[in-house]
């Protein structure tokens, strides 16, 4: 395409947006079974995206039967609904997705690899690290994958901008900040309202995980956060949150203002040594690009949205690891950092000091860190 001069102070022209792979891939072959374990509101995105994909999901499980049936005849109405362990005995079944509250799921996911399945496991992962080490560890074992439904990597924005760090043409990065403004009062009577750290953990884990992709293998070395009530808010959790992380020769800061209840707005900037990207729009799912690089500023036009194809690609990168005999890139050891920076953060907001990626090992040790004097 031609180039053009901009207009907006100074001498940057506009040029052709690089040809990344952003989008959700899938195996060349057909589709494995999959059998879906807990049908609860978000499953629904999970099975709008597979179906759209064309897998195959052949059984549902709830302890609610009626979930299951609804899910069933919404979206794959020739699929099985299935107990727990009838599921796990059916051998076609080689992988199962479990999208259970993060507290019951490790045993689910234990009894999941043990009979032979793959597993894709909803986020957050696990509530200590200690137990995500020993799943891995199980999975490594047994000869099964298991990874972790981080679908936020998928977000075509998030996606483009992970392929643009990772083929190298922004430069070693020094910045990431992220803010995200919108109201999570509407969680109000839901179980998720019964955590005190709806914010930090269950919500801002997507974005403690794609700072990880971005940073690749630097090491964070501190984490300060802060959490308090907004004086509007009606549910229980407190809604405000900033997270800043320290490393060497690189920032990043997060930014979560939920009860922001009127002109919501998501943005992420990152910058490095070659360029800079800079994404926003009114919510995480209607995202506009714009990188600027030596040779000059480009916008792609980035299809899809985080829901469901965020999903798509979580299934879609285990289903093309299981084909390959490789692990996936979402593996339950790779998702173990995200959660070292989650708990910091909480320990951090806590304690009111400073706190070591790392050091603290759950988020019960985190939940319980000493408040300022």
């Amino acid at each position: 395409m031609s180039a053009k001069k901009l207009t907006c102070g100074s001498d940057s022209v506009v040029v052709a947006a690089p040809r990344l792979a952003y989008q959700p891939k899938d195996p060349a072959g057909k589709s494995p079974k999959i059998g879906l374990i807990g049908c609860g509101n978000i499953t629904k995105w999970h099975l709008r995206a597979y179906q759209a994909a064309g897998y195959q999901v052949v059984a549902l499980c709830d302890i609610d039967r009626s979930k299951a049936e609804e899910r069933r005849k919404a979206f794959y109405p020739t699929a099985e609904v299935l107990n727990f362990d009838e599921l796990l005995s059916r051998d076609e079944i080689s992988v199962v997705d479990i999208a259970t509250h993060t507290a019951t799921r490790p045993p689910l996911v234990e009894a999941a690899l043990t009979s032979g399945k793959h597993v894709l496991s909803q986020k957050p992962f696990v509530e200590d690290l200690t137990e995500g080490e020993r799943l891995a560890n199980l999975a490594d074992k047994v000869g099964r994958f298991l990874a972790v439904n981080q679908n936020g990597r998928w977000a075509p924005h998030w996606s483009y901008l992970r392929e643009a760090v990772k083929t190298g043409l922004l430069g070693e990065l020094s910045a990431v900040h992220c803010e995200v403004h919108w109201n999570h009062d509407c969680l109000s009577g839901t179980e998720f309202e019964k955590m005190h750290h709806l914010i930090l953990f269950d919500f801002a884990i997507h974005w403690f995980d794609i700072l990880c992709c971005f940073m690749g293998e630097r090491q964070p070395l501190r984490i300060y956060a802060s959490l308090t009530r907004s004086q509007t808010q009606t549910i229980g959790p407190p809604l405000l949150a900033q997270v800043t992380v320290e490393y060497e020769g690189a920032q990043a800061s997060l930014v979560f203002d939920a009860n922001t209840c009127t002109g919501p707005w998501e943005t992420t900037f990152v910058a490095g040594q070659r360029g800079s990207v800079r994404c926003q729009g009114p919510n995480i799912r209607n995202q506009e690009l714009v990188m600027t690089t030596e040779e000059g500023i480009s916008q792609p036009a980035l299809t899809g949205t985080w829901f469901p194809d965020g999903f798509h690609g979580t299934m879609g990168e285990l289903l093309c690891a299981i084909e390959a005999g490789h692990p996936p890139t979402h593996s339950a050891r790779n998702n173990l950092k995200s959660l070292a920076l989650c708990f910091a953060a909480v320990a951090s907001a806590e304690s009111g000091k400073p706190v070591a990626p790392g050091s603290v090992k759950s988020l019960i040790e985190a939940a319980n860190q000493a408040p300022p004097d």
